[in-house]
């Protein structure tokens, strides 16, 4: 059954001590908040709670994330960071550890695993992982088309089709599945990101929260919410974003809460 809009009847949000939130089009949009977000930020440490950042977009590194935060008015520490680029991190040092990783991403990215001690080689990998990258050419494309054509591991790291800006949506990682299986004729073996259970296990062990006390909020239904529903969380749909009610009414995710924005959240803090 779907929620009402903007109430909490059950007293849900009463039990969540840590609200893990997605970002573009959960709490701002570029580089401009959404209507109220702040708010629901000093609300939810008011209320002795806490939060923590859990993005897909694996286009900038934890770094770059607190660096625009601070642009954006936010003094945050490494904490309250957990991206998709950090998730897929530590599935590869689990799955393959010491192999060598063709990527394609940015080269934020790219910096982002060399520094954890992956091992990046665009010669000769032994698997190959897909991130968000927004400096994507052909070439690039055509590279990895040939690698998982050849049958390499083939590991992504979130499956969102478009990512929200302020000036409408661009596309994200999963128009590059696409792309790559109109080609290849393969899908990623494994995405690590959001609805994963691997970026919640991961937002588990590192910020030490319990899933009954934590609420995955975010504004798409087959990431953000699922990520909850899915993996023993509270889902929390924001219609700030991608998804709107029609969605809702269509898709097989029911999120626990629905809410137009993190705004309307607060009086039930």
């Amino acid at each position: 059954m779907i929620p009402k809009t903007d109430t909490d009847e059950k007293g849900l949000l009463k039990k969540i001590s840590c609200f893990a939130l997605d970002m573009d089009g959960t709490v701002y949009l570029g580089e401009k908040w959404i209507e109220g977000a702040r708010d629901f930020l000093e609300a939810v440490e008011n209320a002795g709670k806490t939060y923590v950042f859990l993005t897909n977009n694996s286009s900038k590194s934890p770094e770059s994330y607190l660096e625009k935060l601070e642009r954006m008015g936010l003094k945050a520490g490494p904490e309250r960071i957990v991206t998709s680029g950090m998730a897929t991190i530590s599935y590869l040092k689990a799955h393959f550890p010491g192999k060598r990783v063709y990527l394609l991403g940015n080269e934020l990215l790219k910096e982002e695993f060399a520094q954890e001690g992956i091992l990046l080689d665009e010669q000769a990998p032994e698997v190959v992982t897909v991130g968000f990258d927004t400096t994507l050419t052909y070439e690039k494309l055509c590279r990895v088309c040939d690698l998982v054509r050849e049958g390499l591991p083939y590991i992504s790291t979130h499956p969102d089709y478009n990512c929200p800006t302020e000036n409408g949506f661009v596309p994200d990682v999963g128009a590059i599945h696409a792309f790559i299986h109109a080609s290849a004729f393969r899908y990623p073996d494994h995405i690590v990101g959001k609805p994963s259970g691997d970026i919640m296990d991961y937002l588990r062990e590192r910020a030490g929260v319990l899933k009954e006390e934590t609420a995955m909020v975010g504004d798409r239904l087959y990431t953000d919410v699922a990520a909850g529903v899915n993996n023993g969380y509270t889902g929390i749909l924001v219609l700030s974003g991608e998804a709107g009610m029609m969605d809702v009414e269509e898709s097989k995710v029911i999120p626990d809460l629905i809410f137009t924005s993190v705004k309307e959240m607060i009086p039930f803090l």
